[in-house]
């Protein structure tokens, strides 16, 4: 994913010469070709994070499309007030590739793990938020980015990921795509997330439950239309996502669910990373299990809740709260083998 990413920033900057690409200490060899074509249009800083947010900021004032890229961590935490206050509050054209999105650096430790960067970017006015699900995905979208009013936070995933989207499909920002119909429960997710919720749907079939698929490739804006439409439909809705689980995709599904005014209840709940920092070293796929971010986890989890709208679908009566919404509470952890605890929103 991302080297198709960087390939497509070489690919505009040769038909659009507002194209400009920043980098911070990529290591030698990155777009080597766009450097030696289009060495007016090509900077790579030092380990200079807030400079390389304040010059793309500084080159978008003057008509640039910027694509800065560095690891997510260091744009996120580490460049948050030039983010702010240099690209957001101007709201200017700069493009920030977040390179290891998630548990991508897990081998680099807490300092390099992009858990809570969703939460971070979504918290300021005027970013967009794409997380595209594989390199076809993030082919279709960089076409489009170019135009986009305003900035991006992309977040990138280790690469290599299985092709899971539809390859000649055309990407709109804020739009999201639909990757299994099911009658029974949505699993809503982002990123790397599609590919274990469709595997998850898959085991779930195999027990007779129809679980839909709904890959939200923007995390901002939503595609409130989309949600609305799924989520009526069905009685349980489960976020899957490789993030924290605050202030992530599964926290704006939450937001949208409690305003939204369903007549029905929705037995909901988040699948996510703990609020904590990890113990210890080690890869992307052993965090992601240690913190239960699987399909089994998923299939386990909507199983449940489906079998609860079920007992509550059957009842006579229901015990309302005294301001007569319907009371529901079911929550869960899993206990991962760090001796840490995820934690999931009442249903």
């Amino acid at each position: 994913m991302r080297k198709m990413c960087l390939q497509m920033v070489h690919e505009l900057a040769r038909h659009d010469e507002r194209v400009v690409f920043m980098g911070s200490d990529l290591g030698h060899g990155t777009l080597a070709e766009m450097q030696s074509e289009l060495p007016d249009r090509f900077y790579m800083e030092g380990i200079s994070e807030m400079n390389l947010v304040g010059m793309a900021a500084g080159l978008a004032m003057e008509g640039a499309v910027v694509y800065a890229n560095t690891i997510a961590t260091f744009l996120t935490r580490r460049s948050f007030e030039q983010v702010a206050m240099d690209v957001c509050h101007a709201n200017l054209p700069v493009r920030l590739i977040g390179n290891g999105g998630g548990l991508v650096y897990a081998p680099l430790g807490p300092t390099h793990e992009a858990t809570e960067d969703l939460a971070i970017m979504r918290a300021l006015p005027n970013m967009t938020i794409v997380a595209p699900a594989d390199a076809e995905e993030m082919r279709q979208f960089m076409r489009v980015s170019v135009d986009h009013d305003g900035p991006i936070y992309i977040r990138l995933a280790k690469g290599y990921d299985p092709v899971v989207t539809d390859p000649e499909a055309p990407f709109e920002i804020g739009r999201a795509v639909s990757l299994r119909e099911g009658a029974d429960a949505v699993i809503v997710t982002t990123g790397i997330g599609p590919r274990i919720a469709l595997e998850a749907a898959k085991r779930l079939a195999q027990r007779g439950i129809d679980a839909g698929v709904l890959h939200l490739p923007t995390v901002k804006p939503l595609d409130l239309d989309a949600l609305e439409a799924r989520i009526a439909a069905v009685p349980v809705v489960v976020s899957v996502e490789e993030h924290s689980l605050i202030g992530g995709l599964g926290s704006a599904v939450a937001e949208f669910i409690a305003e939204a005014g369903f007549t029905t209840p929705k037995h909901f709940r988040r699948i996510g990373l703990p609020d904590a920092y990890p113990t210890r070293y080690g890869s992307q796929a052993s965090q992601l299990e240690d913190f239960g971010v699987t399909a089994e986890r998923v299939e386990a989890t909507v199983a449940e809740l489906c079998g609860s709208a079920r007992t509550v679908a059957g009842l006579g009566t229901m015990q309302r709260k005294g301001d007569g919404k319907w009371q529901s509470r079911m929550i869960s952890s899993h206990p991962s083998t760090q001796g840490q605890r995820g934690t999931a929103l009442p249903g």
